[in-house]
């Protein structure tokens, strides 16, 4: 029998094959469409509009619909979506096309979220880095066979093709089944929050997330021009930066749960967004590949568990509805992971590339002094004040 948690990790999966898929495509779609770094990223903004609206009024629909038909609707969609772009004449189709994957894609932040703070609750485990650990090893596997797809010659259009198709049969089939777990019951009016903004409580969360969405942004967006660019490397070598990322990112985020509860989310955070600061300053001042490898790495370690313990803290919060707290959460956060792309391209296209991760940083402290006060201590509680877990293998 498959578990209801099993299903989540799954849309999460599927979810980052698909953009990890297209991702490892970019090089190809730029040359096609004849884009500069500033003019991709431009058309990329389509998918940061999208999900910023959805994060602002989706809440609502979401709780309408139901997990399950939203589940279906934000994996299935996008995998279909991006299997057009290769057939697109023009970089403004590309932007309509990407524009409805951000609508998706923000509803699929909510929802999924949500649907795991309420596991949590009803079971009394921790889900949340476990689900997005998921999300990474979906890249980790979409990175390392872009890089294989590429190096072999298969095309843009039929290698999103067969990840539509995969996508669709197998996501599909799992979401079918999905049951949703009963709500809980916080003290507060629920109709009275209809419209996700974040709130002066939630903003230090806020800040967090931003800073780990830019680097996930970064890493995953702009890793495979940036080697091809700087250190003209070939396909397979080139794809190593992303493939790398999400193999450490997805390494730390399936082990994180019980280092959280020893250790408490203010240590973890702190500590890993060191990592990503490190990483990101070797990105940008590396003199050989293998080097700007390493950095790329230790960007994947640093930023893997910092948006889940922040997705946490939003969700327990008792001030409003989880769904419009994580909702809020991800319209800075999730918004900044798509807006990465143009925003990183316009300063790769008029400084460098390598400028693109040094701008990082600043942003990496602000998200490390705010976790060493709007997270947790050392003593750390599984989900809402329930016991700990015993450690354990598998966490």
């Amino acid at each position: 029998m498959i578990q209801p948690q099993h299903r989540i990790y799954a849309s999460f999966f599927f979810f980052a094959v698909t953009t990890g898929a297209l991702m490892s495509r970019l090089p190809d779609i730029q040359a096609q469409l004849l884009l500069s770094e500033g003019q991709l990223g431009l058309t990329m903004i389509g998918m940061s509009l999208g999900s910023l609206i959805s994060l602002t009024f989706g809440a609502p629909l979401i709780e309408r619909f139901g997990f399950r038909t939203t589940a279906f609707f934000t994996v299935v969609g996008p995998a279909v979506l991006f299997a057009t772009i290769p057939w697109l004449p023009a970089a403004p189709a590309m932007f309509a096309v990407l524009f409805v994957v951000g609508l998706l894609a923000g509803a699929l932040e909510i929802n999924l979220n949500v649907e795991i703070d309420r596991l949590e609750i009803q079971h009394g485990k921790r889900f949340m880095n476990r689900a997005h650990g998921f999300w990474s090893v979906g890249f980790f596997v979409t990175a390392l066979s872009g890089a294989v797809v590429r190096q072999s010659g298969i095309s843009t259009a039929v290698h999103l093709g067969a990840i539509a198709l995969i996508v669709t049969l197998v996501a599909g089939y799992l979401i079918y089944g999905a049951t949703e777990a009963p709500k809980p019951n916080r003290g507060h009016d629920e109709g009275g929050h209809r419209i996700a903004f974040p709130n002066l409580g939630l903003l230090p969360l806020c800040l967090i997330g931003f800073a780990a969405f830019l680097v996930e942004g970064a890493g995953i967006d702009w890793s495979a021009i940036y080697m091809q660019d700087v250190f003209s490397v070939e396909p397979f070598v080139g794809g190593m930066g992303l493939t790398l990322f999400a193999f450490f990112m997805a390494v730390m985020r399936l082990s994180a749960d019980p280092i959280v509860t020893r250790f408490g989310p203010r240590n973890v955070a702190m500590v890993m967004l060191g990592f990503a600061s490190l990483g990101a300053l070797l990105v940008g001042v590396a003199p050989s590949p293998e080097l700007a490898l390493i950095g790329f790495a230790l960007m994947g370690a640093g930023c893997s568990a910092v948006y889940p313990l922040a997705v946490s803290a939003a969700a327990q919060r008792t001030d409003r509805p989880a769904a419009v707290n994580v909702a809020a959460l991800g319209q800075v956060s999730f918004v900044v992971f798509f807006l990465a792309p143009p925003l990183l391209g316009f300063v790769a296209e008029f400084i460098h590339i390598r400028a693109s991760y040094l701008v990082c940083l600043p942003l990496l402290l602000a998200g490390l002094w705010a976790s060493s006060f709007a997270l947790g201590g050392k003593k750390v509680e599984t989900p809402h004040g329930m016991p700990p877990e015993p450690l354990g293998p598998n966490g």
